[in-house]
């Protein structure tokens, strides 16, 4: 369906996301009969991976290739994809929602999911971000099962007690862990847990990540340190600083927390905003593909319920032609 297609009626539900948490919950609406539409902008934030890991059945799978999936099953039972990306919201005085298009196009709706996941900001060090996903990654249980046994480091960033915890968890992983503090305020008692642990600490700023010297691209990292020493390993580990895409969600009112700074959902997806739900890493940054799905999910049936009720009560009325929005 195109733009102007879609914005030529009113849906019952809009997804914004198409990655695990969007399809996951526009096939548990679609399934209901509402009509849904998922708007997808294309840019999954695990794109750059070869694959993915922890999601039954699925495990291995290219990140890129369940997205297919899954959104070729949401089309199956009557769902609608729209590639595009959502510039604005409001919420209209009759309680419906209009969602301006990137393309200028608007899309009027009974609810809304936001389901826009987050950016990875990683540390600026010079080739960093060119080794992302491939030598450079920030979840052990994403991918430390495949270089267990590996040379490994980890670099200090921002999120200091995050880079941290990496630097003990990966030791899990491999006998030989080295943590570049990199800045990180390490306490005394903090290095001697994670010196007997069996980490190797070692102070100063990283200056640069790249192939080891004498060497073209391959396996091995080279991380060079503002002192002149360079340390090489097999894989590097890194806290990026997670940035959720929740403008759409703070366009239309909803509430941050103010300790964590993230929007705030009451379990089951919904936001304080009536007729507004979140899921996956926009809410919930640490939620790897298989709890992404399953907040979709959670989230759907709420917004299902919360939809009927307001069936039920416009059929009261007199209002309701007739149930099934989707047929």
């Amino acid at each position: 369906m195109d733009a102007a297609t879609a914005a030529g009626r009113t849906w019952d539900a809009v997804v914004i996301g198409g990655g695990a948490a969007g399809v996951a919950a526009g096939t548990v609406l679609a399934r209901a009969r509402f009509a849904t539409l998922v708007v997808d902008g294309g840019a999954p934030r695990n794109g750059p991976a070869d694959h993915m890991h922890g999601y039954p059945t699925w495990d291995g799978m290219a990140p890129r290739e369940f997205v297919a999936i899954g959104q070729s099953e949401f089309g199956r039972y009557g769902g609608t994809l729209l590639r595009a990306s959502v510039a604005g919201a409001r919420r209209a005085p009759d309680g419906t929602f209009g969602l301006r298009l990137g393309d200028g196009h608007a899309v009027r709706t009974r609810s809304v999911l936001v389901a826009t996941g987050l950016t990875d900001e990683l540390p600026g060090i010079p080739g960093l971000s060119e080794r992302w996903a491939s030598q450079v990654h920030h979840c052990p249980h994403c991918h430390g099962y495949e270089v267990r046994g590996r040379s490994l480091a980890v670099l200090g960033s921002p999120m200091g007690a995050v880079s941290i915890h990496l630097a003990a968890l990966l030791r899990r992983y491999s006998p030989t862990v080295t943590f570049c503090v990199n800045g990180v305020e390490v306490g005394a008692a903090e290095r001697q847990r994670l010196t007997a642990y069996g980490v190797r600490l070692v102070d100063g700023r990283v200056t640069r990540v790249g192939a080891p010297a004498g060497t073209g691209e391959g396996d091995a990292v080279a991380i060079e340190l503002e002192s002149g020493e360079s340390l090489v390993c097999e894989a590097v580990f890194v806290a990026p600083r997670p940035a959720p895409h929740d403008a759409i969600l703070v366009t239309l009112g909803a509430a941050r927390d103010p300790v964590s700074g993230l929007v705030v959902d009451d379990g089951q997806g919904a936001t304080d905003v009536p007729g507004v739900w979140a899921a996956g890493n926009v809410v919930t940054p640490r939620a790897q593909v298989v709890a992404a799905a399953g907040a979709g999910s959670t989230a759907a049936v709420s917004m299902s319920a919360w939809l009927l009720e307001r069936e039920l009560s416009a059929a009261v009325r007199g209002e309701q032609s007739a149930p099934g929005g989707a047929l």
